[in-house]
């Protein structure tokens, strides 16, 4: 009775992601107090507990699909450090911001995929398999890519700490989901083992409300008064990020569940990264950090809407097909 209860719970979460993200955000803005716990080892554990979750999920032909598709892993990656830099650019140029705002954005742009993309696509039936795979490999290439677009496209000198960075996706990311993927590969004939994976997406939905409660609960103020234009800006650069990804993987001949993958790990970066960054590299310019801070909380709430219009085309095809 408890698993179907909890079972229930989670559907019930999974399908409206975005309205109960939305409600945190909002919620945590005006009692700040909420969240504010989520910062330093709490938000690092339960992100790694979410990719925890997601390596349950994760069995191995997952990874000798992935294994045999280098080409696929190439392109993908190729698409997020090429499209959202050359978006936030282009983005920073018709709208004619301010070089603060411009540069926040464009590290933004410059930045790794985020954890929180892995989230969407588990949340969307994606190929989190592969999303893990682009947010690994872009990170660990973001100490290079991330100094060198930024001082391409910015001007300006961005030092990325590669030995913390490793040491972040490593904790956060690859441990958590490989022993996700021991107990699954271990437990994955139990039926109560498999009751229990059911309620493995409301659990990935309450840490984001979480992730995202602890960056309002920080940023909250700042990002209100950030003006229209910081928000116009993120809002452009994430949509043609989702929109552009999607395409990539279309061109690519990618399947539905990979295509999904594409677009959002190309439109959600780790502006939680950028925000750290901009506040370290940039004290000068404060408009930066804010464009980060701003980015980092509608990259999560766009991704949950993202996911749940992809679930929601899905209901429609199953009606279809009845």
């Amino acid at each position: 009775m408890k698993l179907t209860l909890l079972n229930r719970t989670s559907a019930l979460l999974t399908k409206w992601t975005p309205a109960f993200v939305s409600a945190v955000a909002v919620f945590t803005y005006f009692f700040p107090d909420t969240f504010e716990w989520v910062k330093g080892n709490a938000q690092t554990s339960i992100l790694g507990f979410i990719m925890l979750t997601m390596g349950l999920t994760l069995s191995k032909d997952d990874f000798r699909i992935l294994i045999s598709r280098p080409i696929d892993m190439l392109i993908g990656v190729s698409a997020q450090y090429l499209l959202m830099p050359l978006i936030a650019w282009s983005v920073a140029k018709t709208l004619n911001l301010p070089h603060p705002v411009a540069v926040g954005l464009l590290l933004v742009g410059c930045c790794p995929g985020g954890v929180s993309s892995n989230i969407m696509s588990f949340l969307c039936k994606g190929d989190v398999a592969f999303s893990v795979g682009m947010t690994t490999v872009t990170t660990l290439l973001a100490p290079i890519m991330t100094p060198v677009l930024m001082l391409y496209l910015a001007g300006e000198n961005v030092d990325v700490d590669a030995i913390g960075m490793f040491k972040s996706i490593l904790i956060v990311t690859i441990i958590p989901v490989a022993i996700g993927f021991t107990l699954n590969a271990s437990l994955n004939k139990s039926n109560q083992f498999k009751e229990v994976k059911k309620i493995l997406p409301g659990v990935a939905v309450i840490g984001l409300a979480c992730i995202v409660g602890g960056v309002v609960s920080a940023h909250g103020q700042k990002i209100v008064s950030s003006g229209i234009v910081i928000f116009v800006a993120v809002f452009l650069h994430n949509t043609l990020g989702y929109i552009l990804g999607y395409l990539t993987g279309l061109l690519a001949k990618f399947p539905n569940s990979k295509r999904r993958t594409v677009s959002i790990e190309v439109g959600m970066q780790n502006a939680g990264l950028a925000t750290v960054l901009s506040a370290k590299h940039f004290p000068a310019m404060p408009e930066a950090a804010i464009a980060s801070a701003v980015s980092c909380v509608w990259h999560s709430i766009s991704g949950a809407l993202l996911a749940g219009v992809f679930n929601l085309l899905d209901n429609i095809t199953k009606r279809r097909a009845k």
